[in-house]
């Protein structure tokens, strides 16, 4: 597996277990972290579990599409919160889509605003010119 080394290791109190993955799409993303709750957060409610495999969807999905691929990836579970850290290979920040192309119903534009809405999100631009997007999911 690949460590996501961010500097930020202790960022979910009491976590006991972490995966760090280099997943290859949307679909293992979902598959590793589903495995992983199961086996390491038990207790992390069903509607919990739905929420954080939709940041994950959202995350590496744009990663993928806007920014270079996930050059890392990380999810760690403590008291009463669920944290996904996907690192890519831009500096760009995400942006919201205008209004004007959502009136155009033109695809796209609503997975950032979801993520936000389903999680406290920060961004970190890295040194080595990518960024590292975590979201923290409580329960």
């Amino acid at each position: 597996m690949n460590k996501l080394d961010d500097g930020a290791d202790g960022v979910v109190p009491g976590a006991r277990f972490r995966l760090d993955a280099l997943p290859a799409g949307t679909a293992e993303a979902r598959a590793l972290v589903r495995s992983f709750l199961a086996r390491h957060a038990p207790g992390v409610p069903e509607q919990t579990t739905v929420d954080v495999l939709l940041v994950v969807s959202e995350l590496v999905t744009n990663a993928v599409r806007h920014a270079g691929g996930v050059t890392g990836f990380r999810v760690s579970a403590g008291a009463g919160v669920v944290e996904i850290a996907v690192r890519d290979a831009s500096p760009a920040l995400p942006a919201p889509v205008p209004e004007r192309r959502r009136e155009e119903w033109l695809p796209g534009g609503y997975g950032w605003p979801l993520v936000h809405r389903l999680s406290e999100v920060t961004v970190t631009l890295l040194g080595d010119g990518g960024k590292l997007i975590q979201a923290l999911v409580r329960h």
